[in-house]
Protein backbone atom coordinates (compact mmCIF):
# COMPACT_ATOMS: atom_id res chain seq x y z
CA UNK A 1 0.00 0.00 0.00
CA UNK A 2 1.17 3.18 -1.04
CA UNK A 3 1.42 6.03 1.34
CA UNK A 4 0.65 9.98 0.41
CA UNK A 5 4.68 10.54 0.34
CA UNK A 6 5.50 7.43 -1.84
CA UNK A 7 2.57 8.63 -4.20
CA UNK A 8 4.06 12.16 -4.51
CA UNK A 9 7.24 10.68 -4.57
CA UNK A 10 6.32 8.32 -7.87
CA UNK A 11 4.89 11.30 -9.53
CA UNK A 12 7.63 13.35 -9.22
CA UNK A 13 10.33 10.79 -10.09
CA UNK A 14 7.56 10.34 -13.05
CA UNK A 15 7.79 14.03 -13.61
CA UNK A 16 11.40 14.00 -13.26
CA UNK A 17 12.24 11.35 -15.78
CA UNK A 18 10.05 13.35 -18.50
CA UNK A 19 12.00 16.29 -17.74
CA UNK A 20 15.28 14.27 -18.64
CA UNK A 21 14.19 13.00 -21.51
CA UNK A 22 14.19 16.45 -22.72
CA UNK A 23 17.22 17.20 -21.81
CA UNK A 24 19.67 16.89 -24.63
CA UNK A 25 23.43 17.46 -25.18
CA UNK A 26 23.76 21.36 -26.39
CA UNK A 27 25.02 22.73 -29.22
CA UNK A 28 26.85 26.05 -28.12
CA UNK A 29 28.57 27.07 -25.44
CA UNK A 30 25.94 29.38 -24.47
CA UNK A 31 23.32 26.27 -24.66
CA UNK A 32 25.80 24.26 -22.18
CA UNK A 33 26.22 27.62 -19.69
CA UNK A 34 22.53 27.43 -19.39
CA UNK A 35 22.52 24.05 -18.77
CA UNK A 36 25.09 24.14 -16.13
CA UNK A 37 23.07 27.11 -14.69
CA UNK A 38 19.70 25.17 -14.65
CA UNK A 39 21.43 22.64 -12.85
CA UNK A 40 23.14 24.20 -10.84
CA UNK A 41 19.42 25.90 -9.90
CA UNK A 42 18.12 22.66 -9.65
CA UNK A 43 20.89 21.57 -6.58
CA UNK A 44 20.52 24.78 -4.78
CA UNK A 45 16.32 24.40 -4.98
CA UNK A 46 17.02 20.89 -3.91
CA UNK A 47 18.91 22.08 -0.47
CA UNK A 48 16.76 24.57 0.05
CA UNK A 49 13.60 22.24 0.20
CA UNK A 50 15.68 19.61 2.04
CA UNK A 51 16.22 21.82 4.49
CA UNK A 52 12.28 23.33 4.67
CA UNK A 53 10.99 19.84 4.71
CA UNK A 54 13.17 18.62 7.15
CA UNK A 55 12.05 20.96 9.74
CA UNK A 56 8.26 20.03 8.88
CA UNK A 57 9.40 16.24 9.50
CA UNK A 58 10.03 16.84 13.27
CA UNK A 59 6.50 18.21 13.78
CA UNK A 60 4.99 14.95 12.15
CA UNK A 61 4.51 11.65 13.48
CA UNK A 62 6.64 9.08 11.61
CA UNK A 63 9.68 11.30 11.75
CA UNK A 64 11.79 9.26 10.31
CA UNK A 65 10.00 8.36 7.25
CA UNK A 66 8.96 11.26 6.53
CA UNK A 67 13.00 11.98 6.53
CA UNK A 68 13.61 9.39 4.42
CA UNK A 69 10.95 10.43 1.45
CA UNK A 70 12.35 14.24 1.63
CA UNK A 71 16.40 12.34 1.16
CA UNK A 72 14.68 10.42 -1.73
CA UNK A 73 13.06 13.31 -3.20
CA UNK A 74 16.38 15.55 -2.59
CA UNK A 75 18.52 12.74 -4.05
CA UNK A 76 16.42 12.28 -7.13
CA UNK A 77 16.66 16.23 -8.24
CA UNK A 78 20.10 15.81 -7.28
CA UNK A 79 20.31 12.83 -10.01
CA UNK A 80 18.17 15.28 -12.25
CA UNK A 81 20.35 18.32 -12.07
CA UNK A 82 23.74 16.00 -12.64
CA UNK A 83 21.80 14.68 -15.86
CA UNK A 84 21.06 17.83 -17.33
CA UNK A 85 24.82 18.90 -16.04
CA UNK A 86 26.94 16.48 -17.02
CA UNK A 87 26.04 16.38 -21.18
CA UNK A 88 26.75 20.74 -20.74
CA UNK A 89 30.16 19.63 -18.72
CA UNK A 90 30.88 17.29 -21.77
CA UNK A 91 30.33 19.77 -24.18
CA UNK A 92 32.62 22.33 -22.33
CA UNK A 93 35.13 19.60 -22.36
CA UNK A 94 35.55 18.80 -26.02
CA UNK A 95 34.86 22.41 -26.95
CA UNK A 96 38.10 23.33 -24.78
CA UNK A 97 40.00 20.25 -26.38
CA UNK A 98 38.65 21.16 -29.88
CA UNK A 99 39.99 24.85 -29.48
CA UNK A 100 43.54 23.50 -28.11
CA UNK A 101 43.93 21.61 -30.96
CA UNK A 102 43.28 24.38 -32.89
CA UNK A 103 45.50 26.68 -32.04
CA UNK A 104 47.97 23.81 -31.71
CA UNK A 105 47.36 23.11 -35.23
CA UNK A 106 47.48 26.77 -36.28
CA UNK A 107 50.91 26.84 -34.34
CA UNK A 108 52.20 24.06 -36.45
CA UNK A 109 51.19 26.02 -39.34
CA UNK A 110 52.65 29.25 -38.29
CA UNK A 111 56.31 27.61 -37.59
CA UNK A 112 57.60 28.24 -41.07
CA UNK A 113 56.35 31.31 -41.33
CA UNK A 114 57.56 32.72 -37.52
CA UNK A 115 60.87 30.81 -38.23
CA UNK A 116 61.15 32.47 -41.78
CA UNK A 117 60.68 35.61 -40.19
CA UNK A 118 63.03 34.91 -37.04
CA UNK A 119 65.67 34.38 -39.80
CA UNK A 120 64.71 37.28 -41.78
CA UNK A 121 65.05 39.51 -38.76
CA UNK A 122 68.07 38.00 -37.52
CA UNK A 123 69.80 38.61 -40.66
CA UNK A 124 68.37 42.44 -41.11
CA UNK A 125 70.11 42.48 -36.97
CA UNK A 126 73.18 41.11 -38.20
CA UNK A 127 73.08 43.24 -41.38
CA UNK A 128 72.59 46.66 -39.08
CA UNK A 129 75.07 45.38 -36.96
CA UNK A 130 77.48 44.77 -39.15
CA UNK A 131 76.35 48.34 -41.05
CA UNK A 132 76.74 50.35 -37.59
CA UNK A 133 79.89 48.46 -36.92
CA UNK A 134 81.34 49.62 -40.67
CA UNK A 135 80.58 53.13 -39.93
CA UNK A 136 82.08 52.86 -36.18
CA UNK A 137 85.16 51.73 -38.47
CA UNK A 138 85.16 54.35 -40.86
CA UNK A 139 84.85 57.07 -38.26
CA UNK A 140 87.72 55.65 -36.26
CA UNK A 141 89.15 55.77 -39.51
CA UNK A 142 88.69 59.08 -40.00
CA UNK A 143 89.44 60.77 -36.62
CA UNK A 144 92.81 58.53 -36.97
CA UNK A 145 93.29 60.25 -40.37
CA UNK A 146 92.20 63.65 -38.75
CA UNK A 147 94.83 62.74 -36.00
CA UNK A 148 97.56 62.07 -38.48
CA UNK A 149 97.00 65.04 -40.48
CA UNK A 150 97.31 67.10 -37.52
CA UNK A 151 100.20 65.16 -36.55
CA UNK A 152 101.51 66.57 -39.84
CA UNK A 153 100.20 70.22 -40.11
CA UNK A 154 102.37 70.41 -36.25
CA UNK A 155 105.64 68.66 -37.72
CA UNK A 156 105.31 70.56 -40.51
CA UNK A 157 105.11 73.69 -38.64
CA UNK A 158 107.23 72.84 -36.33
CA UNK A 159 109.95 72.32 -38.43
CA UNK A 160 108.68 75.82 -40.57
CA UNK A 161 109.59 77.39 -36.84
CA UNK A 162 112.93 75.15 -36.45
CA UNK A 163 113.71 76.60 -40.05
CA UNK A 164 113.15 80.10 -39.35
CA UNK A 165 114.60 80.04 -36.14
CA UNK A 166 117.86 78.20 -37.60
CA UNK A 167 117.86 81.04 -40.48
CA UNK A 168 117.63 83.58 -37.64
CA UNK A 169 120.61 82.10 -35.98
CA UNK A 170 122.40 81.99 -39.16
CA UNK A 171 121.90 85.49 -40.25
CA UNK A 172 122.69 86.50 -36.70
CA UNK A 173 125.70 84.54 -36.98
CA UNK A 174 126.53 85.63 -40.07
CA UNK A 175 125.90 89.41 -39.07
CA UNK A 176 128.22 88.51 -35.88
CA UNK A 177 130.92 87.57 -38.51
CA UNK A 178 130.86 90.66 -40.37
CA UNK A 179 130.45 92.53 -37.50
CA UNK A 180 133.60 91.18 -35.96
CA UNK A 181 135.27 91.19 -38.67
CA UNK A 182 134.58 95.07 -39.97
CA UNK A 183 135.62 95.64 -35.70
CA UNK A 184 138.84 93.47 -36.65
CA UNK A 185 139.11 95.86 -39.70
CA UNK A 186 138.08 98.64 -37.73
CA UNK A 187 134.99 99.85 -39.41
CA UNK A 188 131.69 100.15 -37.96
CA UNK A 189 129.61 97.33 -39.02
CA UNK A 190 126.79 98.78 -41.73
CA UNK A 191 124.43 96.49 -39.78
CA UNK A 192 125.25 98.08 -37.02
CA UNK A 193 123.19 100.93 -37.06
CA UNK A 194 120.35 99.35 -38.46
CA UNK A 195 120.18 97.38 -34.97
Amino acid sequence: MLTRAGILLLMLLGMRAAACADVSAPQTLEEAKAQRERAAALRAEAERRLDSERKQCYSKFLVNDCLAAAKKRYTATIVEARQIDQPARDFEREAKRQEVEAKEAQRVADQPRREAEQKESAERFRAEEAAKAAERERKLAAKAAQAEEGRRKAAAEQAKRQAKLEKRASEEAERQAKKAAHEAAGQPAAGSRAN
